[in-house]
């Protein structure tokens, strides 16, 4: 088990990409978070099996309406979640 933190750039707000995350992470087992950030870009902790996060990172590009133009990936604490959620602003 790993997690990993993406910091998602391009046209990414507005768009239902949060929900198409989330039913991408649940079909494929993943736990952790999502949420939009002040600056436009979207922010995900994502937490499973090697091999799958990568299959999950590659399927984020098939999110409808949304454009991607970066993903900075990098290694983030191993962190437990219940399940995968979308977090608001408060």
């Amino acid at each position: 088990m790993k997690t990993i933190e993406l910091i998602i750039t391009g046209r990414v707000q507005k768009v239902g990409f949060r929900a198409c995350i989330r039913h991408i992470a649940t079909s494929l087992g993943i736990t952790g978070e999502v949420e939009n950030l002040p600056d436009g870009r979207v922010h995900v902790l994502a937490t499973g099996e090697e091999v799958i996060l990568e299959k999950f990172v590659s399927m984020l590009y098939s999110c409808p309406r949304a454009i991607i133009r970066d993903i900075d990936m990098r290694t983030f604490i191993l962190t437990d979640f219940p399940d995968f959620s979308i977090k608001r602003p408060l």
